[in-house]
């Protein structure tokens, strides 16, 4: 597609209908849409047929969330064939994953568990960096994790970590600023100092969500829940990261909670907005 993509919404079954009734991609506005490529390995049915309908009109990124590249077992092959499939079918502009595990043998965990960043890790998830793109046939772009609680075994600062990862395996950033902040408010760290540390020109994409405090601690510990509208605080955190590095693809993600796809919408001009605004002081 001609247009170069700005702000993106993650589609959701429920806003197929209206993601398809958008217009064809053109100057004015430069939507696209974001998926999880698991919900789409399916040999056929009507799920790949409406994807098939939107990426007809509009720019489309696979976001992965299971190929556990910090686990302590190589990406799975199958899980990869399938993924390359949608690659080839669907033509992405941006691929990405975790920097998380979830697999075991065949035991996979719901959630994004967090890994020590030590020297071993490093080893281990470059591996499976490496093999991933090559079995993908494309470059991946890494999203930084949310943190809870202290970790024991870091040997390295996050940022260095991701950079590190990229220098040696030629992945690119997905920067998540609603995880930068989430993290940052849980462990007593500055959100902005993450920011100014990461090189831009490793970001692909950044990621904006909404996050709420704890219904047992409060806001002395968040929960990046995404069944909430982009804080304020996280608003400005992008607006000062692109103000740095220049716009970037970001996409609002709502996972829990969705409204109404013009709820959405809303939110999406006003990262677009944001966008427009660094290209045109830039």
């Amino acid at each position: 597609m001609s247009v170069a993509p700005t702000a993106g919404l993650g589609l959701k079954p429920q806003h197929y209908a209206e993601a398809d009734g958008q217009p064809a991609v053109g100057a004015q506005d430069g939507l696209w849409f974001e998926v999880h490529p698991e919900n789409y390995m399916v040999a056929g049915g009507p799920r790949l047929t409406w994807l098939e309908r939107i990426r007809a009109r509009r720019p489309l990124s696979l976001h992965g969330v299971g190929l556990s590249l910090a686990g302590d077992e190589r990406p799975d092959r199958a899980h990869l064939a399938r993924f390359r499939a949608l690659i080839d079918r669907f033509e992405p502009f941006v691929v990405s994953e975790h920097l998380a595990w979830s697999r075991r043998g065949n035991v996979y965990h719901p959630d994004l568990l967090p890994v020590p960043r030590s020297r071993e890790m490093l080893r281990l998830v470059c591996d499976h960096v490496e093999e991933a793109q090559e079995h993908l046939g494309r470059r991946l772009l890494i999203e930084n994790p949310t943190a809870y609680l202290p970790m024991a075994g870091h040997e390295w600062d996050e940022v260095d970590f991701l950079v590190e990862i990229a220098r040696r395996t030629g992945c690119g950033l997905l920067v998540d600023v609603n995880n930068v902040h989430v993290s940052a408010a849980n462990m007593g760290l500055s959100a902005e100092a993450w920011l100014d540390a990461v090189p831009g020109d490793l970001v692909g994409e950044i990621h904006l969500a909404g996050h709420r405090p704890d219904p047992v601690w409060g806001e002395s510990l968040l929960i990046d829940s995404h069944d909430a509208p982009v804080d304020e605080a996280v608003w400005r955190l992008h607006r000062r990261l692109v103000d740095r590095i220049g716009a970037r693809p970001t996409l609002i993600e709502r996972d829990g909670q969705v409204p109404a796809f013009a709820e959405l919408l809303a939110e999406q001009a006003r990262a677009a907005d944001a966008l427009a605004a660094v290209e045109t002081h830039a």
